[in-house]
């Protein structure tokens, strides 16, 4: 291997921890405030505001690799499985029990950026976006279902929403309880809001 390849694979380690590391920043800000400084995040962090544009482009590119980063603590990859999954209500448990694992993923950071979503017009997009794909697979599943209601998508989309587990557990578990613990409530509640 020539030296010049070892220095760019160490240049992309680098710059991959150092994104690694704001992104971090940014949940932890997040968290603890309930904004997001570009600012603040890069002193966070220990980089020049400008690597953080270099890393992300904007405060939206920024947004967006948070909940990246949260899809991805929280197994949200494993939806593909669900969405094959031959038994149509076996597919919207499983639904109800991904969502589980991602919201559980990181509350408190999840609480903040949705509650920033509601006052911040570019929060508010990203997490928009992010729910039109959660809507999305709602309705795919739901059309499965035999003799579902017309509305069994947008039921299904409300009941696995964050508020949802969020208030359900705190119902169930107290204030800082798992929100997964929600799970087998909601599958049961779903189950009975789609049957015909």
């Amino acid at each position: 291997m020539s030296p010049r390849s070892y220095r760019m694979g160490q240049r992309q380690a680098d710059v991959e921890e150092t994104r690694a590391r704001i992104v971090e920043a940014a949940r932890g800000h997040l968290a603890e405030t309930g904004a997001l400084s570009l600012d603040a995040v890069a002193r966070r962090a220990d980089v020049a505001r400008a690597t953080v544009y270099y890393q992300f482009g904007s405060r939206t590119g920024l947004l967006e690799a948070v909940c990246d980063a949260l899809a991805a603590e929280g197994g949200l990859d494993r939806l593909p499985e669900v969405f094959t999954t031959a038994d149509p209500w076996q597919a919207v448990d499983g639904f109800v029990a991904a969502f589980g694992d991602f919201w559980a993923a990181d509350r408190l950071c999840t609480r903040r950026l949705r509650a920033l979503a509601a006052l911040d017009e570019e929060t508010g997009r990203v997490v928009a976006e992010r729910d039109a794909r959660r809507h999305q697979g709602a309705r795919v599943l739901t059309a499965r279902l035999p003799d579902a209601p017309e509305d069994a998508g947008a039921l299904l989309a409300a009941l696995t929403g964050f508020e949802t587990y969020d208030a359900l557990a705190r119902e169930l578990t107290g204030p800082d309880g798992d929100l997964r613990a929600a799970v087998p409530a909601l599958t049961r509640t779903v189950r009975a809001a789609l049957s015909p």
